[in-house]
């Protein structure tokens, strides 16, 4: 069962000029997608190191293809669900939103939300390692599973554009990232256990600069101790009733 979500989260969200909302694999799993982390959840039948870095992709990128054009196929077979909704609707009461994403299954795009931050990168998009040419969802999935997909203007190959061990977020949207924590008036940490840095960073970057910040989460995370507000359950049954809460208060307030 659900937690309560205080009065004072809807006041601080009904007044907020500007709003950063970070998510992680939790509203993702609420569609069916499994987590890394769980019982049952994408490594559980292969070592990351197997399959998520630069040195691996080179030795069997056949291997490593195929697995992600597995989870391109599990992701487009899910749906975003009302947690996703509830962000979209969150973005039209707020003059600035951003919403900041560790996952890479584009299920938020797909629902509608505009300003999205990729701090791990989009399962959807592939680009070539010799020329860095971006290619289409489609290029990833070669006719045979024998066969390496290659760069329809080089030949090179084509990894997914995601963020693999070892390497360093995008920079241009860490600071995106950042930017959106330190000037927002409320931040939300959703579905995420906030032990990967520096994304489990960012809420306390927001509190440092003033911020109300609030977790929403089935459990709470690594950090939950230091937030001023945890609301535990799943972010697809409490968002919209939030939503709603924060868009009547907005009215009433108008009156």
């Amino acid at each position: 069962m659900a937690s309560a979500f205080s009065h004072t989260l809807v006041d601080r969200l009904a007044q907020a000029e500007s709003v950063a909302v970070l998510t992680g694999a939790g509203i993702s799993a609420e569609s069916g997608i499994p987590t890394f982390r769980d019982p049952g959840g994408l490594w559980q039948k292969f070592r990351p190191e197997e399959l998520a870095n630069v040195e691996a992709f080179l030795a069997n990128p056949v291997l490593v293809q195929g697995w992600y054009q597995h989870r391109q196929q599990v992701a487009l077979e899910k749906a975003p669900n009302a947690g996703h909704d509830a962000l979209v609707a969150m973005e039209t009461l707020v003059a600035h939103f951003t919403l900041i994403t560790q996952n890479v299954d584009n299920l938020h795009q797909r629902a509608g939300s505009q300003n999205v931050v990729e701090l791990h990168g989009n399962i959807m998009r592939s680009y070539c390692v010799e020329c860095g040419r971006f290619a289409s969802e489609a290029a990833l999935r070669p006719a045979s599973q024998e066969i390496t997909a290659q760069c329809a203007n080089c030949a090179g190959l084509l990894r997914p554009d995601v963020v693999w061990f070892g390497e360093w977020l995008p920079p241009d949207a860490l600071e995106a990232a950042e930017k959106a924590a330190q000037q927002a008036d409320v931040f939300l940490s959703i579905g995420t256990s906030a032990v990967v840095y520096p994304a489990a960073g960012l809420p306390q970057v927001a509190k440092k600069a003033g911020a109300y910040v609030a977790e929403i989460n089935i459990a709470p995370s690594a950090i939950a101790a230091s937030m001023h507000e945890v609301v535990q359950g799943k972010s697809g049954e409490i968002l919209p009733i939030l939503i709603e809460a924060v868009r009547r208060k907005k009215i009433n307030g108008a009156l």
